[in-house]
């Protein structure tokens, strides 16, 4: 298979992700502005999933640039990384449905955990198909924002238990910490 395919399937997957977050969201009964108000909390959930989801359409696109050939190992992985992001409307309107509750936001933290660890994994398979001289491998080097985004996440959940704003502030700033497109990758890749 080229990557090729791979590349259109997972882009095809992304889309309908966000389609189906945004499904969520329904037009208030009502016709003036104050009906708009229970739809606060959907909306600010289906942003900040929209950003996630966003932000790892833009990694992927860099990372599977650097894909020479692809592999079985490669295919598996990619589909595991698809399977936690197929999660995030789930657990996205789940906290949007009950104004960041406690276990919204933890289910909400483990999904983006998952997420983030699978596409590790789906990096790792990628350097080791790639071989120890892959412009990847020499790109990602020690990876710090990716930990730092990891420990971010355990936070998130941990504190979801105590105070969910706690959490939700951990989610958003690794967000904001990928809002803008990996540059280790993308010098390598452009």
């Amino acid at each position: 298979m080229n990557k090729g395919r791979l590349e259109a399937f997972s882009d095809g997957v992304l889309a309908i992700i966000i389609t189906i977050m945004i499904l969520e969201i329904k037009a208030p009964a009502g016709h003036e502005f104050v009906d708009l108000k229970p739809l606060i909390p959907k909306f600010l959930s289906y942003v900040l999933s929209f950003i996630y989801v966003g932000i790892y359409w833009n990694n992927h696109h860099y990372l599977l640039h650097g894909l020479s050939k692809v592999n079985g190992k490669v295919l598996w992985s990619n589909l595991h990384f698809l399977f936690w992001l197929s999660l995030i409307p789930v657990s996205t309107a789940w906290m949007g449905e009950h104004n960041f509750e406690k276990a919204a936001m933890t289910m909400y933290g483990v999904v983006l955990l998952l997420s983030a660890i699978s596409y590790i994994i789906l990096q790792y398979t990628i350097m080791c198909s790639e071989g120890s001289n892959s412009a990847l491998r020499k790109a990602l080097n020690k990876d710090y924002k990716g930990k730092i985004s990891l420990v971010l996440y355990v936070i998130g959940i941990v504190t979801a238990f105590f105070n969910q704003w706690v959490s939700g502030a951990a989610y958003f700033i690794v967000a904001m910490l990928w809002l803008i497109p990996d540059k280790r990758i993308g010098r390598i890749f452009s």
